[in-house]
């Protein structure tokens, strides 16, 4: 635990005083804790000695993804989808299941797989993390439909592509370990705590008995998270349904919660999100990645360069979207967090293919990671009329915009 505790500290404290840096060039904080995981791996230095059976790994992986998905439900508030949905409704109506099946024909024919196996895969790859593609969510020339399209779409399909993970994972189990009922009733659990939870917090705060004072305003919505997450262990109802679900109920219901809580869950969601990417590369070594079939790598680049550009290529057909904004949309569908707890459900599912599976996971987030994490900045300045190159492109200079009034968006770009 110390080793580890001092790794996540020292990259930690790296990560903060390269950010300004990062956020100018192809540096990545998600890159550097996987990276730093793997190097301080046993297949490396040694410095961490972890598997994917340790308590600590599930621990973590489970916290960090309850997290993850109650911050993306706050983003996915009916309010927010209902005033420009229709640009992430392509994405998520009908990019997600055609991503879902390209990436299941590729597993199939590419890798080698069966069936149901290679529906997991796909059901494991579709969710996509704009962590990876900060440059660009981030860059206020970018336009704002597009910025809008890839958070909504990377809040909300993480929760959407649970159930189709759980069923195929069930069924992978083999007829013997699959009990639809049971499995139903979890995820209805689930669903039920999620909304019942905060629904009832919050229309206790508004009787005349409570009041929350500015100071404790952001706790809230920790205390809702945490009383869901408690209530789901006690009683086997699915967490990640019910955080999920408890995000979105904040943010249909509580507007005011959502934004009190907002930088503040974020903050804390990241930091899970860069302990567990540290543990996951510390899991992967040069072994571990050389057991990798030749089929295998095909697969993983064919799942990052084909599937999903397929997929929305054929969504976005006359939406209005210019070729840039496709074409940065098409490519930044990074597999992120989500996806590596998913994987490594998997892999502790004890399914006879679970160990073939992680592999072809981990090696498409890996890819993925470093990717998109390194071509985020270049792509963003595709939309820049001015900025200025730095030293690492070879020969440093300035693009200078004419003078004149920053462009505002159309009324039909708000809209979309």
């Amino acid at each position: 635990m110390t080793p580890l505790l001092l790794a996540f500290a020292g990259l930690l404290l790296l990560a903060v005083l390269l950010s300004n840096l990062a956020n100018r060039t192809m540096l990545s904080t998600a890159a550097l804790f996987l990276v730093g995981g793997f190097v301080l791996g046993d297949g490396v230095t040694g410095v961490l000695s972890l598997s994917p059976g340790d308590s600590l790994v599930a621990g973590l992986a489970e916290l960090a993804l309850f997290a993850v998905l109650f911050a993306d439900g706050m983003h996915a508030g009916w309010k927010d989808l209902r005033s420009a949905w229709r640009l992430p409704g392509r994405a998520l109506g009908w990019g997600l299941p055609l991503t879902l099946g390209v990436t299941a024909l590729l597993a199939y024919y590419v890798a080698g797989l069966g069936v149901v196996e290679s529906l997991l895969v796909a059901a494991i790859l579709t969710p996509t993390d704009p962590v990876f593609a900060a440059a660009l969510v981030g860059n206020d020339r970018v336009p704002p439909r597009l910025r809008h399209l890839l958070n909504v779409e990377s809040g909300v399909n993480d929760g959407l592509i649970l159930p189709f993970v759980v069923l195929f994972l069930a069924i992978a189990k083999g007829s013997d370990d699959l009990h639809l009922g049971e499995l139903g009733s979890e995820l209805a659990l689930g669903l039920v705590i999620g909304v019942a939870v905060p629904w009832a917090a919050i229309m206790l705060e508004r009787t005349r008995l409570f009041a929350i004072s500015p100071k404790y305003e952001p706790l809230n919505a920790v205390a809702i998270g945490l009383l869901v997450l408690g209530l789901g262990k006690a009683t086997h109802g699915n967490l990640f349904l019910a955080a999920f679900a408890a995000g979105i109920t904040v943010a249909t219901i509580g507007d005011q919660h959502s934004k009190a809580f907002s930088e503040f869950g974020e903050l804390v969601a990241e930091l899970l999100k860069l302990a567990a990417l540290l543990v996951f590369g510390a899991l992967i070594s040069p072994a571990f990645l050389g057991e990798v079939s030749v089929s295998g790598w095909v697969f993983a680049v064919l799942a990052l360069v084909l599937a999903r550009p397929v997929a929305l290529w054929v969504s976005f057909l006359r939406s209005g979207l210019s070729a840039r904004e496709q074409g940065a949309a098409m490519w930044f569908g990074p597999k992120g967090f989500a996806s590596v707890v998913y994987g490594l459900l998997v892999l502790e599912s004890g399914i006879p293919a679970a160990d073939e599976i992680f592999h072809l996971v981990a090696v498409t987030i890996v890819l993925s990671i470093l990717a998109h994490s390194s071509t985020d900045v270049v792509v963003a300045r595709g939309f820049d009329d001015e900025h200025e190159v730095p030293a690492w492109y070879g020969k440093a200079r300035t693009l200078v915009r004419r003078p004149g009034p920053a462009p505002q968006p159309t009324p039909d770009e708000n809209s979309q």
